[in-house]
């Protein structure tokens, strides 16, 4: 959820996923360049082309992401099984030696909000390390799965192996997985029933653009990507929503505290007309947009603002600032 990455650079290939062939690269550079654009993602695109191979293919400097959840506790109806209390999850990345520097800053860190549930997420590979070091009452996340029992879809990673190493939640839905890689609403929909089927917990991501706000169809845009969650699952109780307004990704900006409540409470009444009164009431709806040490307090302040993703604060000491932010909810 943010711009500022660090990382390897990422090589594009015969195939990304199932979705690219390398016919097809002209057309990834393209969205890369609409949805930098946008603010959704800071790329730096190059072409490569190697003296001992004249058909190497191109490389896409990106950044990937460390990310971390927190969920907090906003009443006692809206609790998930075992009490757990509102989430807070963090989306995180980088080299072994900066992904150890984190999780030492959130073993060592001071966390007194007690009515929170934290979640980080690393990428892939970090995730057993990550998972093995961590403080046991922070969980870990993935940030993306498959969409289906693995096969032969090179490169993908299935839930049924996140289950096997023990990662209990999973990202799904991101808006950077949307507009860079065409995942449609009911791609998105499949996969979240999928990875539940498989006994994982879901955080499932909606928002909308700069130019669907400004158009008014705010709204519209994120029922129609709940409603296609909702048409393939039955059983809410290990699902999070995550609404995500994507112009405040990465950008700096932050839908006031006033824009995040109406959309999260929108989001809630939708669910109370359209699945149930009870779902509505439990489900956790969480915000993911450059949340900071400094607004967290605020943010969790709101009725229906029920704990956050948060991208490039997590990788700052500021992320303790924001756990505790949970301490809202009970004062």
């Amino acid at each position: 959820m943010g711009s500022s990455y660090v990382g390897e650079a990422a090589v594009i290939w015969a195939c990304l996923g199932p979705f690219l062939v390398r016919s097809n690269i002209s057309g990834l550079f393209a969205n890369l360049s609409s949805a930098k654009a946008q603010g959704i993602v800071d790329v730096e695109m190059r072409i490569t082309v190697s003296t001992h191979a004249q058909h190497m293919p191109p490389t896409v400097c990106a950044r990937p992401m460390f990310s971390s959840l927190v969920l907090l506790r906003p009443r006692a109806t809206r609790l998930v099984p075992q009490a757990k209390g509102p989430p807070l999850i963090g989306k995180q990345n980088g080299t072994t030696e900066q992904v150890e520097k984190i999780v030492k800053t959130l073993n060592d860190g001071k966390i007194t909000a007690s009515n929170v549930e934290t979640v980080v997420s690393p990428p892939y590979v970090f995730l057993p390390t990550v998972k093995a070091s961590l403080r046991p009452e922070i969980q870990v996340a993935a940030q993306n799965c498959w969409v289906k029992k693995g096969g032969a879809f090179t490169g993908e990673v299935s839930a049924e192996m996140l289950a096997n190493l023990g990662v209990p939640w999973v990202i799904l839905g991101h808006s950077e997985r949307r507009a860079l890689l065409g995942e449609s609403n009911e791609f998105v929909g499949d996969k979240v029933a999928y990875a539940l089927a498989q006994g994982l917990k879901v955080i499932a991501c909606v928002g909308e653009t700069l130019e669907q706000r400004e158009a008014g169809s705010t709204m519209e845009v994120v029922s129609a990507q709940t409603k296609a969650i909702a048409d393939k699952i039955t059983d809410w109780t290990n699902v999070v929503i995550a609404y995500e307004p994507v112009w405040a990704i990465g950008t700096g900006k932050v839908a006031t505290p006033a824009q995040a409540q109406e959309v999260h409470a929108n989001l809630r009444e939708w669910l109370k007309t359209n699945v149930s009164p009870e779902v509505a009431e439990t489900t956790r709806i969480i915000y993911g947009g450059s949340v900071t040490g400094a607004s967290a307090n605020e943010l969790a302040a709101q009725p229906d603002v029920d704990g956050f993703l948060v991208g490039g604060a997590s990788l700052k000491p500021e992320f303790i600032d924001i756990i505790n932010a949970a301490s809202v909810k009970s004062a």
